[in-house]
């Protein structure tokens, strides 16, 4: 198949673009900076020069590919209206040219909300914590387009490689101090490593299913402070961690500081059901020295 791929240098986009072409598919590459051609192009990628605000300099190509994934998610003020314009490029896109395509848009399990002990699932009521919460929509308009066949991915919190969210409490450790944990640190977040997720974007584009959600966590129940903990000693770091009350965290992150204290328990058995999906990787703590290893290798 012929993929087209945003935010194709990124930390998601870049392991999901790798994947489908190492699955054998012909993969087309969006990013901002020409400079990260390159490293597009060393994985067999053929790199496209765009931005996800400006469609028209990616529509061409889209209109060309058989499977659009989205996974670009610029974190700025325009980054909403800018991810709903190239929702409704991809939309659009995916009515034209090769028939049928398969349009597969990127969320995560935050719109869940604050799930606690409860298991939740693709079926549950959306409850999004106030950073996400215009991403219900966003995922409505690619699931109801009429033309193409839509998919929702909703992942977990990512881990490995380069990083993510890990990877900020790797670089604090090695700059000598405490990760960050915000809350009482006995919530958890649901994980997945880089590479299964990147595992179930291929199974996902080659399924031929449309108007399907799958949420994407491996089965790790670790807390947040067990895993900062084990990220704090992988980097060297031996002092004690000391959680952030929430209403402090606010005052200086912001909304950002929900979704670090989310705690979260999410059924991923639709993939593994629908999708023949099976993560892995068992979680972040036994291995967070390897992971610790890659993400300081990323960095050089």
């Amino acid at each position: 198949m012929r993929v087209f791929v945003t935010g194709a240098t990124g930390y998601v986009g870049f392991a999901v673009a790798t994947a489908l072409r190492r699955a054998g598919h012909d993969v087309y590459g969006l990013t901002r900076a020409a400079a990260k051609a390159l490293q597009l192009a060393r994985q067999e990628i053929r790199p496209v020069i765009g931005d996800i605000g400006d469609s028209k300099s990616y529509a061409d190509t889209a209109e060309d590919c058989s499977v659009l994934v989205h996974a670009a998610f610029e974190p700025s003020a325009s980054g909403v209206a800018k991810d709903k314009t190239a929702v409704d490029a991809l939309i659009e896109a995916g009515r034209r040219g090769s028939q049928p395509k398969t349009l597969i848009y990127t969320s995560g399990v935050w719109v869940h909300g604050d799930s606690g002990e409860k298991l939740v699932d693709e079926t549950s009521p959306l409850d999004p914590i106030k950073l996400v919460a215009w991403r219900p929509a966003h995922e409505q308009l690619v699931l109801q387009a009429k033309g193409v066949r839509g998919l929702v991915m909703r992942l977990g919190c990512v881990y490995g490689g380069r990083g993510g969210l890990t990877g900020d409490w790797f670089a604090a450790a090695a700059a000598g101090k405490a990760p960050t944990v915000v809350g009482s640190g006995h919530n958890r977040w649901t994980m997945v490593h880089l590479d299964d997720l990147a595992d179930a974007y291929v199974r996902a584009a080659e399924s031929g299913r449309a108007g399907e959600v799958f949420d994407v966590t491996d089965r790790s129940r670790a807390t947040v402070l067990e895993m900062a903990t084990a990220a704090a000693r992988a980097a060297g770091f031996q002092g004690e961690l000391r959680p952030v009350p929430l209403g402090e965290a606010r005052r200086t992150m912001g909304d950002f500081a929900d979704a670090l204290a989310v705690d979260q328990h999410v059924d991923a058995r639709k993939a593994v059901r629908l999708l023949g999906w099976q993560p892995r990787h068992g979680g972040f703590v036994d291995e967070a020295d390897i992971f610790y290893a890659a993400w300081k290798a990323w960095r050089a």
